[in-house]
């Protein structure tokens, strides 16, 4: 029997996801460096490292209004497994060397899963807005 499987990582999002109210979308935005800072130090996580930063940006821009062409299960989804990877004591505390990262990586990679389609048109979205604001403004650059 697996450790942690991707029924226990469903379960662990669907209820992480449940308890997630729009104020907790600040905590999240709040908490970003120290998630990034856990996954990137973390070898089962580390994959993930580009998605989480999408994800965070899709959170932002939904938090401030300027994307809202997502489902708020989207939302929720995404900010429940950030708050998931983000406690120490879950189903797999983070601190049992080698596996404490397992639970995370598999609630994360459900996640996105569950979200992928409308996380890939907030990627499109995203790189559409750029792309104007570089039409608009030649002297931007994607540092700014």
């Amino acid at each position: 029997m697996a450790l942690f499987s991707q029924k226990n990582a469903e379960e662990q999002l669907n209820a992480e996801s449940a308890k997630v109210h729009r104020a907790d979308l600040e905590t999240v935005l709040e908490r970003q460096r120290a998630i990034e800072e856990k996954v990137k130090g973390s070898g089962r996580l580390k994959r993930f490292s580009a998605d989480i930063k999408l994800m965070f940006s899709m959170i932002r821009d939904y938090w401030y209004g300027n994307y809202r062409s997502v489902p708020w299960k989207t939302i929720a989804a995404v900010a429940g497994a950030l708050l998931y990877v983000l406690n120490p004591l879950d189903v797999i505390p983070d601190l049992i060397f080698g596996f404490g990262f397992l639970d995370d990586a598999g609630v994360v990679a459900l996640c996105l899963k569950l979200v992928e389609s409308d996380l890939h048109r907030y990627a499109a979205w995203k790189e559409q807005q750029e792309n104007q604001k570089q039409e608009s403004d030649p002297g931007f650059t994607q540092s700014n």
